[in-house]
């Protein structure tokens, strides 16, 4: 397998790994998650009765849906429909798609016309599995439907806030921007943050978005020679460049570079994550995240075990923590337990397959795979 194509699948496997283990203990207490799973906290998955799986929650199912936007973007632009349509415009139709799963049963939706329900761009939505609601954020939720009444002509989601919102409901979504390497890396950080302000309008709900983005891409797609350290510090400071002048920043880098010196300590992980929050605002489930694969970065499972078990949003921190982990380590390198009944293992990777290739097509390399035709190009929309 190329080492791109694998580490892309890491970084999206990795993060619905950290999801899953996460997700029955998000709102958990540290003793009590010691009650019911020992001194070590959760170290398995615990399978759904009814299905055998390890379920997912709502962060995997948005960044699934924010793959399928970004590649509905790729495509739009390799067609030249709206070259110059950012990811954006398409990803937040995407989430007006994940919003009808949060809403309506499987077979409701079937039964209802498309053209009512102002949706039908994702491939996703022919995925019943996806027609689950898994704790879904109520920022989302409400951000979304404000959107789908009327508030969907926004072009900059930053300038334009919904709300002021910090909480980490953007940045646990955003790990597929950074696998595009379709523009230049302060632009596709400014990116990765409109996406979360999409439903999140505080800067630390959305500079966090950008410092994830700037971390995956440099693990995917960047010089083998830097450290993980070097590429989180570096991704920081690339957040001041973007964003110099905002209020909150130098808060977000302050806690970034708390996450970096904890990781090096001899303290307990426990000890340590507590340092810096519980995870329920973004810049405080990254700071986790970023610790946690720093701590562990030679161990995939360690770091997702550690990221997870803790007062506080477990599924969300783990997920953070497995975009990362994932990324770095590639695919292949994840062991095959957390593989083995993982709910729509198969999905993701299809998704993370297709990122991979991106569209093969332009103006003078028309569309030859029916596959791809069937998925993006004949269920684009017309830009409105």
């Amino acid at each position: 397998m190329n080492i791109i194509q694998d580490k892309i699948r890491g970084c999206l496997i990795g993060g619905a790994v950290g999801d899953a283990l996460g997700y029955p203990i998000e709102f958990m207490r540290g003793r009590s998650i010691v009650k019911q799973y020992g001194e070590q906290g959760i170290t398995e998955y615990e399978l759904d009765r009814k299905t055998g799986k390890a379920v997912i929650s709502d962060d995997t199912q948005m960044t699934m849906f924010t793959a399928n936007g970004l590649l509905l973007a790729d495509t739009r632009a390799a067609l030249e429909e709206q070259t110059a349509c950012p990811p954006r415009k398409e990803i937040a139709r995407a989430y007006q798609d994940w919003l009808v799963t949060q809403e309506l049963s499987y077979e409701d939706f079937e039964r209802r016309p498309k053209a009512d329900l102002r949706v039908g761009s994702s491939w996703l939505l022919d995925v019943p599995e996806l027609f689950e609601q898994r704790a879904p954020g109520n920022t989302c939720l409400f951000a979304l439907r404000c959107l789908k009444n009327g508030g969907d002509r926004k072009e900059d989601y930053i300038r334009e806030p919904q709300n002021s919102s910090k909480g980490c409901g953007g940045v646990m979504r955003v790990a597929p921007m950074g696998l595009s390497d379709r523009l230049p890396i302060e632009e596709l950080d400014f990116e990765g943050a409109q996406l979360a302000a999409i439903t999140h309008g505080h800067s630390l709900g959305y500079m966090p978005a950008a410092v994830l983005t700037h971390i995956v891409h440099r693990l995917v797609f960047g010089e083998k020679d830097l450290s993980l350290k070097e590429i989180v510090l570096e991704a920081k400071e690339t957040a001041e460049k973007v964003f110099a002048g905002d209020k909150h920043l130098e808060e977000h880098s302050a806690l970034i570079m708390k996450a970096v010196e904890l990781s090096e300590n001899v303290k307990g992980d426990l000890s340590n994550i507590r340092a810096l929050g519980e995870g329920w605002v973004a810049d405080e489930a990254l700071a986790i995240a970023l610790y946690c694969a720093l701590r562990h970065q030679d161990d995939f499972s360690a770091g997702i075990i550690a990221s997870v078990n803790h007062s506080g949003d477990s599924d969300s921190t783990g997920a953070i923590a497995g975009n990362i982990l994932g990324a770095l380590h590639g695919f292949e390198a994840i062991e095959e337990k957390w593989k083995k009944d993982l709910e729509l293992l198969d999905e993701i990777i299809e998704l993370s397959d297709d990122l991979f290739r991106l569209c093969q097509c332009n103006e003078r390399r028309p569309f030859r795979d029916p596959d791809w035709i069937g998925k993006y190009a004949s269920r684009l929309r017309p830009i409105e």
